[in-house]
């Protein structure tokens, strides 16, 4: 059986074979990730692509100080901002706050599962969906994501209070819809 820096060993001389067994190893991984900053399941496999991409692209400067997983997860997150980055810098987040009429669509009442949660996350607009994923879940601080998307640490944190009172809203909708069931 090989061993994973055989396989890298394999990537880095382009082979297919080792690619498609490192593909194996990461994509679901990855691709869950993806989901979470893609609004749709068709950029996250865009994203999933592009990223696996720049990880065979770049095999060669990983140095074995750090796991591999957690080197294509950041290469994952920067792709998906590098998507997103010239969408969001068009939109100002007083614009996106303004927007009527959005609001959470939900099929009715029942324990919050974590496909439901995914969705609306997925349904929060593309600045507040990057900046929710990053600091939320991925554990970045303001500055940091600030950096990434181009933003200041005020609007991040603005963006990020934003995306939870929107998803505080959804679950306080299912709440009381269950409640009027029961």
């Amino acid at each position: 059986m090989e061993t994973l820096k055989e396989i890298v060993k394999g990537c880095i001389n382009h082979s297919k074979a080792d690619q498609h067994k490192l593909y194996s190893m990461f994509a679901a991984k990855m691709y869950g990730i993806c989901l979470r900053f893609a609004s749709n399941e068709h950029d996250a496999q865009d994203i999933l692509q592009e990223g696996f991409i720049k990880a065979f692209n770049n095999l060669h400067l990983f140095k074995w100080q750090g796991s591999l997983e957690g080197w294509i997860r950041k290469i994952m997150i920067n792709t998906a901002i590098e998507k997103y980055r010239n969408v969001i810098s068009h939109i100002s987040p007083d614009t996106i706050w303004e927007i009527t009429g959005y609001c959470f669509d939900n099929d009715g009442p029942g324990n919050v599962g974590l496909d439901e949660l995914l969705a609306q996350i997925q349904e929060l607009p593309d600045q507040y969906r990057m900046v929710f994923n990053l600091s939320a879940i991925e554990g970045y601080n303001h500055k940091e994501i600030g950096e990434f998307l181009g933003i200041s640490e005020s609007t991040s944190r603005s963006n990020l209070s934003r995306a939870r009172h929107l998803l505080q809203q959804w679950l306080l909708k299912d709440e009381k819809m269950l409640q009027k069931v029961v």
